[in-house]
């Protein structure tokens, strides 16, 4: 276990290291000039070459690359051009909002998805396995943006029409300045990920449980006369769950890293609408360092998920 968690953490970082190079080349091949941007369309080139000159943006390619690198072997990822702020700094303020969605959604679509995947299999080609099977289809196929316009439509702008004032119409509140307010403004980002992503755990614990009950094992379990929900949640389930955390390790990852539809539809100041920010202002270190942030997020979660593999299934060994 020791040397494979070596192993994968030297992918982990091989990874990161290929994705900071790639950040840094897309950066200089773009065409705007950030220092013209920061002095204004009236400055004077002297005073472009000031800013530059101050960003370090007159240095060779290469050499700004190797700072960057150096100072993040530190903990320091620069600063932010326009306001001179830490990244890390940026990164902590907006990180909070962005676990709060993808933690809260993650609860619901895990428990949505994966109910709805083993009522499916458990009664397959019944109306509730066709019912549940057209509600995964239907969502996997609706666009993120839309679904959350729709849910503002009717979970706000109607209900507050109507004199119901239950859901912000986005916004963020931290957990510290009022339990209540903070669920307020989540539920219907939540409800909108949630949705969409519990349509592919439904299908994926259907197709994994109907391989796993016609497994010689789960047959033996029933000749043995062990109770028909012990048989589907303790020996059925806990073999299905495999290919499940695999798709949940790379979701939260990924949302972790930052979900920008979401965020710019619901107004969260998360690491994706940050990071768009950024990207318009064409703010390299910002832009580097949450993109650094999200790869490590998915490479730690991907990592977990195959230590996690050993627990669910005993026929899985780490290699």
């Amino acid at each position: 276990m020791a040397k494979f968690l070596i192993r994968r953490l030297g992918h982990g970082l091989l990874v990161l290291w290929l994705i900071s190079m790639a950040v840094f080349a897309l950066f200089f091949v773009a065409p705007s000039n950030v220092a013209q941007t920061l002095a204004g369309r009236q400055a004077t080139p002297e005073t472009v070459a000031l800013i530059q000159h101050r960003l370090g943006l007159d240095l060779p390619v290469w050499k700004q690359y190797l700072n960057f690198v150096t100072n993040a072997l530190q903990g320091n990822l620069g600063y932010d051009y326009y306001h001179q702020v830490p990244v890390t700094t940026i990164i902590g303020q907006a990180l909070p909002v962005t676990l709060s969605l993808a933690l809260g959604a993650a609860v619901l679509w895990l428990l949505l998805g994966v109910t709805n995947g083993v009522i499916s299999a458990v009664h397959p080609r019944s109306l509730a396995d066709r019912g549940l099977t057209m509600f995964a289809l239907f969502f996997y196929s609706f666009p993120s943006f839309l679904l959350g316009l729709l849910l503002l439509y009717f979970l706000y702008f109607k209900l507050t029409l109507a004199g119901f004032n239950w859901f912000p119409a986005g916004g963020y509140t931290a957990f510290g300045d009022g339990p209540g307010a903070w669920l307020q403004h989540l539920v219907l980002p939540w409800i909108a990920l949630a949705l969409l992503l519990a349509a592919t755990y439904t299908r994926l614990t259907r197709g994994s449980m109907l391989d796993v009950l016609g497994e010689d094992y789960i047959r033996t379990a029933r000749s043995k006369g062990i109770r028909e929900s012990r048989v589907i949640v303790r020996h059925g389930l806990r073999s299905a769950l495999t290919p499940v955390v695999t798709q949940f390790g790379i979701d939260l990852g990924q949302l972790v890293g930052g979900v920008v539809v979401t965020e710019t539809v619901f107004s969260l100041p998360g690491l994706g609408q940050t990071v768009v920010t950024a990207i318009n202002r064409q703010d390299l270190p910002v832009i580097i360092g949450i993109v650094l942030f999200a790869s490590a997020a998915v490479v730690v979660a991907n990592i977990l998920v195959d230590v996690a593999y050993a627990f669910l299934d005993p026929r899985v060994r780490l290699h």
